[in-house]
């Protein structure tokens, strides 16, 4: 991966020859690694016709379905035997196609009298689709026709493949179970990115999503409990059965279907079985497989809860391998995961059998346990032409010889230097269930920490400690997004985009290649983008007015004051937010007031706070009242606030007019 510079900046001069030339390049995410801009367009007419070679016919299809249902076009599609366009057609082809661009690269020309696409394989030609439908107006995306919309695209050539060949994302659904729709409709977005691993965290603690045809009571018991949990209120989703249990799963027929829908997207699914802890869903329905013969129960918050896997009981992996040689009919990928991350082992350690297993085995701990666990299950899945992958916790007590470390913590470069292949997924850069925004809105929820857009598009995916005779074992990189404090589909969207644009660039684009200014002026379109996809996105809609220090806080009311006159510019309702970032205290908040010229006009008078306890997003929001705004008038946020239990607190504070629920959250 760490190539020379000479031929780095290479291909950043040629990535860039659209700017030398004096033209804006067209916005395309991920940038393509060589672009040449040229004059003219091609235009899409009622006459256009789409040809392909015989190989190819699938994802001529694929592009003529999305043409059509935007423009109302025909777009008859034709095969050809040759390499050649014709006059007035978009060719799709395999003919002639550099195998330098390996099997997931293309080639795309576009004249003023026909576009042609080649790649070695489908693959390729399935992303030049996705860059042709990039060139087009956002609105080609469109579910049905736009009027008044020019269908060109400009002049270009294009040479493109990806830095990497693993370019994914995880949902996890355990927490909250998302619909077949759902889940579709993402793998459509992830598509567009180019990007092509889905990796799916079928099963948690807190429920089990796919159907197990031998053991029916993982579903019927597993996939359900008796509250959305996680202090959510209960009309923050619909997953609700008729007896108003919450949960759901997936039929078999149901992943089949999304598997081959994933298939003629170029997305490989990887599901996510995990063991040998978060497993309580399971043991919650086959308590026999558990230490101590349970009985156990599905939580409704996070935590490290005693329920793990009894590896001393030869059932147990008996259960686990007729699972798993289920999963493996549905799911024909390389990989299967298998989580191995924060196990609790107290149940070990107070297991008579358990221990008796390790002094046969000469294990010395339970983290060797463990691994001898895993090592085992390993076993098994290589038997079926199968590759494990575990969390970074499983490097600890030694890691079985084939297996594929996800590294969330820590570990990657370990395991690449010792021989093992890696995908990087570091919480502190892709983890998008984190905030986007110091800003937290009341109807947004997420873990406490902090990951804002540039963070992720500053990923660096091979780590710096390694030595570049391994860096081919980094396979590449994916967004993360656990789902305990995101109930609904439109919440996992906000939350995912458009920071998945940003890693989606990081493992497809050349790293010299990256340029902040240049990604957040194609931002702007990819707005537009998302919008006519109907993906719910976050936008910053706030400004920071100001902060408070430590040196500010008293353990008594005292008066906080911000400038806004630069934000407030017309009447209307805002919103202040009051974020804390550090500090070993929180910040208790009486009331805050809108100030003109000095003299208060609207106070919302209501007892918040900030700080380091979990509570309700009304506690830091404050909404105010301008109805009517005066020029020229200097306008200033007053609040009243206090330490809790001291004054080391910190915090920013914000602006908006964004119009949003306050109906709870957490911070």
């Amino acid at each position: 991966m760490k190539k020379n510079n000479l031929v780095w900046i290479l291909v950043y001069i040629l990535a860039t020859t659209c700017f030398a030339g004096g033209m804006t390049p067209p916005a395309l995410t991920p940038v393509p690694e060589k672009i040449e801009c040229q004059e003219g367009w091609f235009t899409l007419a009622a006459g256009t016709r789409i040809d392909t070679d015989s190989a190819s016919r699938a994802t001529g299809k694929y592009l003529a379905g999305q043409l059509r249902k935007s423009t109302g076009y025909p777009f008859k599609i034709g095969t050809r035997k040759n390499a050649g366009a014709i006059a007035g057609a978009i060719l799709l082809t395999t003919a002639g196609a550099s195998t330098d661009l390996g099997a997931e690269g293309y080639e795309l020309i576009v004249a003023t009298n026909n576009i042609v696409i080649r790649a070695p394989g489908q693959a390729g030609l399935f992303y030049g689709v996705q860059t042709l439908l990039q060139l087009l107006p956002p609105e080609v995306l469109a579910d049905q026709p736009v009027q008044n919309v020019n269908w060109t695209v400009p002049c270009v050539e294009i040479k493109d493949q990806p830095r990497f060949p693993w370019r994914g994302m995880m949902l996890d659904v355990s927490r909250h179970f998302f619909t077949k729709a759902e889940i579709e409709k993402l793998l459509d977005a992830m598509a567009l990115y180019k990007l092509n691993t889905f990796h799916w965290h079928l099963v948690d603690d807190q429920g089990w999503r796919i159907e197990i045809k031998k053991y029916p009571k993982l579903t019927e018991i597993g996939a359900w409990r008796d509250s959305v949990g996680f202090g959510l209120p209960t009309n923050s989703t619909t997953a609700y059965d008729a007896n108003g249990r919450y949960g759901g799963f997936y039929t078999q027929a149901d992943i089949r279907e999304i598997v081959a829908y994933a298939t003629t997207r170029h997305i490989t699914i990887i599901p996510e079985i995990e063991m040998p802890g978060h497993s309580l869903a399971a043991l919650t329905a086959y308590p026999q497989f558990g230490c101590n013969g349970g009985p156990f129960t599905m939580p409704l918050e996070l935590g490290i809860f005693n329920g793990i896997y009894d590896p001393a009981k030869e059932g147990t992996f008996t259960f686990l391998e007729n699972i798993l040689t289920e999963v493996f009919q549905l799911f024909p990928g390389k990989y299967i995961h298998i989580g191995g991350d924060e196990v609790p082992k107290d149940d070990w350690k107070n297991s008579p059998e358990c221990q008796a297993l390790m002094q046969r085995n000469g294990l010395k701990n339970e983290d060797e346990l463990q691994s001898w666990f895993i090592r085992r299950i390993e076993k098994f899945a290589s038997a079926h032409g199968r590759t494990i992958i575990g969390w970074s916790e499983i490097l600890k007590g030694g890691l079985a010889t084939n297996a594929v470390v996800m590294d969330w913590i820590g570990g990657g470069a370990e395991a690449a230097s010792a021989g093992h292949d890696v995908v990087m997924t570091p919480h502190k850069s892709c983890y998008l269930c984190y905030y986007p925004s110091l800003d937290r809105p009341p109807n947004l929820r997420a873990y406490r920490r902090y990951l804002p857009l540039n963070q992720v598009y500053a990923f660096e995916p091979v780590p710096s400690t390694l030595e570049a005779q391994f860096d081919s074992r980094i396979l590449g990189a994916q967004a993360s997004v656990w789902t305990p404090d995101i109930p609904s589909f439109k919440d996992v969207e906000e939350m995912t985009f458009p920071r998945l644009c940003a890693l989606a660039e990081v493992v497809w684009s050349p790293a010299s290649s990256r340029n902040w200014d240049d990604f957040s002026r194609r931002l702007n379109v990819e707005y537009r983008r998302l919008a006519v996809c109907g993906i719910n996105y976050w936008k910053d809609n706030a400004m920071e007015i100001g902060s408070w220090k430590s040196t500010q806080i008293t353990g008594q009311d005292a008066p906080l004051e911000w400038d806004a006159t630069q934000e407030i510019t017309a009447p209307g309702r805002y919103r202040l937010s009051l974020n804390y970032t550090e500090g070993k205290n929180g910040l208790k908040i009486k009331w805050v007031a809108l100030l003109e010229d000095g003299h208060e006009i609207f106070k919302d008078t209501h007892v918040g706070l900030t700080g380091t306890r979990t509570v309700k997003a009304s506690a830091w929001n404050y909404f105010l009242d301008l109805p009517v705004f005066k020029q020229g008038a200097r306008y200033t946020v007053r609040a009243s606030a206090a330490g809790e239990g001291g004054n080391d607190s910190s915090g920013v504070v914000f602006l908006g007019t964004q119009s949003v629920k306050a109906d709870g959250g957490s911070q």
